[in-house]
């Protein structure tokens, strides 16, 4: 079939196999260019297919030389109708990964279920004995606790009163004014129990448990801080404080893995084009701008360029992993650079339709946003007829359930 991407608001509904994989490829392509790392061998990457957790598990892989296990929620493909991106993604990784002669393999299920880390549990024993990294990368708007069989449902809301600014619609480039009313009580403990540590600590509990985690074990979850003016809406929102509570985890599960020699790092990454992202009124017009500025300074990542340097830099160096005050890896250091921020907010002020097209990068942000989908990737056809039906090639099949 001829695949074309078919929008609805600010997600893309269809997946083009090809432009996924050339993704892939160009990604992998990207990590070898910068030499080996002295890094891990046996990695989980729970949130494997998309964004963060696939270029954790790209640079474990094509930079270490690591066995991965990737355990993500994706859509399979039906006849003429397509996949979810991240099982494009991933069948296109462990496509690449055999060919390597590298270990890959993936479980598809609800990642907060206790059957998937059950499923996971089985894997490692079977087939990697420990894990000597665990990186997690979970972005779901839904998480029903396995223990309480309670389901949770996170929202983007600023606390404490309702919040305006500027927004821009990347579709059609119209900037305009958008206020969110405030979260209540019982929406903040929500977002949290999605979106903050509780779920984190319950895989690692279980994988200590089963004596999985090697000696020396690091596991890290990713988080975002950003500037004064998503402030309101993000750090200090609803997502912030699940954030908060997603940082505080990190120092719990280390006190745990004391015995093990072990550590819990949050890393603090930079804004970046990703389906939640997009959704997050105001932050799609701040990336415009942020990626003008950025590109122009020559210090402009995406998640791969932002992950390799992560693991070359900051967790295998050799010599202590440099942190901030409050305990994490700042590997947004570059967006956050007193030069670029003023740069930002001097642009926020100006921005308008009109003038967005040139002080912003709008349209690099839209190619990003269609990327993530396999679409508008340099060297790809697609005039040509694609077959939607891939397999993931070291997907584990669930168990049936007694």
């Amino acid at each position: 079939m001829i695949i074309e991407p078919r929008m609805r608001g600010f997600i893309c509904l269809t997946a083009h196999p090809k432009g996924c994989e050339q993704n892939i490829i160009n990604q992998i392509n990207y990590i070898k260019s910068q030499g080996p790392i002295n890094g891990p061998k046996k990695v989980l990457v729970i949130g494997a297919s998309t964004g963060f957790g696939l270029a954790s598990r790209i640079t474990s892989a094509f930079g270490s030389g690591a066995s991965t296990i990737g355990v993500y929620f994706e859509k399979p493909p039906k006849e003429g109708k397509t996949a979810s991106p991240g099982w494009y993604n991933t069948a296109a990784f462990e496509t690449e990964a055999q060919k390597a002669g590298l270990y890959a393999k993936s479980i598809n299920g609800d990642a907060f279920s206790n059957e998937v880390k059950q499923q996971t549990i089985d894997l490692i024993k079977a087939d990697l004995g420990q894990i000597d990294l665990i990186i997690y990368s979970l972005a779901s708007p839904v998480r029903t606790n396995p223990n309480t069989g309670i389901t949770h449902r996170s929202v983007l809301k600023p606390i404490g009163g309702s919040f305006t600014n500027k927004t821009v619609d990347f579709h059609t480039g119209i900037v305009s004014e958008v206020s969110i009313e405030p979260a209540n009580e019982e929406e903040i403990e929500n977002t949290i129990a999605v979106m903050g540590g509780e779920d984190w600590a319950m895989w690692i509990d279980a994988l200590k448990a089963e004596n999985l985690l090697a000696d020396g074990f690091t596991t890290v979850a990713y988080s975002y801080i950003g500037p004064a003016v998503t402030e309101a809406v993000y750090r200090k929102g609803t997502i912030g404080m699940a954030k908060n509570h997603l940082e505080a985890t990190a120092f719990t599960i280390t006190d745990k893995l004391a015995e093990l020699n072990g550590k819990a790092y949050v890393s603090v990454n930079k804004a970046l084009v990703t389906q939640a992202s997009s959704a997050i009124p105001v932050i799609p017009l701040y990336i415009s701008l942020l990626y003008k500025i950025m590109k122009e300074e020559g210090i402009h990542e995406g998640c791969i360029e932002q992950i390799g340097r992560l693991f070359k830099d900051r967790l295998y160096t050799g010599s202590t992993v440099p942190v901030d005050e409050e305990g994490r890896i700042r590997i947004d250091d570059w967006e956050m650079r007193d030069d670029v921020q003023a740069q930002v907010a001097t642009l926020w002020k100006e921005a308008t339709t009109e003038n967005l097209p040139a002080i912003g990068d709008l349209a690099g942000y839209k190619t990003d946003f269609l990327n993530l989908f396999g679409f508008d990737v340099a060297g790809v056809n697609y005039q040509a007829d694609v077959n939607e039906m891939v397999d993931v090639p070291g997907l584990v099949e669930a168990k049936e359930e007694e």
